[in-house]
């Protein structure tokens, strides 16, 4: 009788704590959510709409446009998030304004829809030209000028500031796109991540080629935190769009690295916290950690493929001494369309 009530008392606690877990991560989540939705850096993109051919007055919602005869409403459920790779082996430390906080090579938003439950990241060329603001030493605005959007993080105090500018860059190229997050991370990081999660297997491109690599294109690599690094950052500065051509490779990358992700997460849940606190020292963001564990729970359950990578259309002049990228400005209103917009029928 006493084993039964042992067994019986033992078991009513673990359940007991099961549940109080369960509890606590559907809180933690939830709140995670709350807090993103009021994190965003506008309200709505604000694309033109055709407004010739628009229904009268108390027929039309805020949120809808026209576009090419058909009507779209904003969906305010999606949320984005500016990852930065900052080119600077230092750690992300607050320094004095000005102009050389570091520029953010590797520049991807990542959107979750949760109505689809799928998950895209925009690719943006680091040479892509837009409004950019500048700052001196002092902290003193500037003006704003077009110049490469890579550039705006390093007008900023290196951490927060730095980020918070180059959120405002990329959502002002992207008209004034809703931005829910941030993380910007220096790129010796990329050997913690990618070492946390045992390191991935690329097909290695035909661009990545240079006196201190000597793999055959098409050759499966397995990347360590060295050769990944590499991988992702390397380029020939005397090659045009060489910048474009590392797109490419940090595209592939990306998607490996979800992949593998995803299934390492699938063996233990804690992953997200671990890889957020291991890459802490080296990483600014405006992300907390119940936040993360949201993010995590929800990405998971996402379809991720080559077809949710999409790199901005445009074309590069090369005849100045810097590339200037042009994104075509009727493909990137296409693109926010079809990612953060649905259809609305019969208007």
């Amino acid at each position: 009788m006493k084993i039964k009530k042992i067994i019986l008392w033992t078991f009513s606690i673990l359940l007991a704590l099961a549940l109080a877990g369960f509890l606590a991560f559907f809180i933690i989540t939830q709140l995670g959510k709350s807090n993103l939705l009021k994190n965003a850096s506008t309200e709505m993109p604000l694309i033109f709409s055709e407004t010739d051919q628009t229904p009268p007055y108390g027929e039309w919602e805020e949120d809808w446009i026209r576009y090419q005869g058909k009507v779209y409403a904003y969906n305010e459920n999606i949320l984005s998030f500016l990852c930065m790779g900052i080119d600077v082996d230092h750690v992300l430390s607050e320094q004095q304004q000005g102009w050389n906080s570091g520029q953010a090579d590797a520049l991807f938003l990542l959107v979750l829809n949760p109505d689809t439950q799928r998950m895209s990241v925009i690719a943006i060329d680091r040479n892509t030209m837009t409004d950019v603001d500048m700052y001196d030493q002092d902290n003193l605005f500037l003006g704003t000028v077009q110049a490469q959007v890579n550039l705006a993080h390093g007008y900023g105090d290196g951490r927060e500031g730095s980020a918070e500018n180059q959120v405002k860059a990329v959502s002002h190229l992207m008209y004034e796109l809703p931005i829910h997050g941030y993380c910007a991370i220096n790129l010796p990081a990329i050997y913690i991540l990618n070492d946390t999660i045992g390191g991935v297997d690329v097909s290695i491109l035909d661009d990545f080629t240079s006196e201190y690599f000597s793999f055959t294109p098409g050759e499966i690599v397995h990347l360590d935190g060295r050769l990944a690094y590499a991988y992702i950052r390397y380029r020939d500065e005397d090659v045009p769009e060489s910048a474009r051509m590392r797109l490419g490779r940090q595209k592939q990358y990306l998607l490996a690295y979800v992949e593998k992700a995803k299934q390492e997460f699938a063996k233990d849940i804690t992953l997200p916290v671990k890889l957020f606190t291991a890459a802490a020292p080296s990483m600014v963001t405006n992300l907390t950690v119940d936040e993360v564990m949201y993010l995590a729970s929800e990405a998971v359950k996402y379809t991720f493929s080559e077809d949710d990578l999409i790199t901005l259309p445009g074309v590069t002049d090369t005849s100045g001494e810097f590339d200037e990228f042009y994104v075509d400005q009727d493909a990137l209103k296409q693109i926010i369309i079809d990612v953060f917009y649905t259809e609305i029928e019969g208007i």
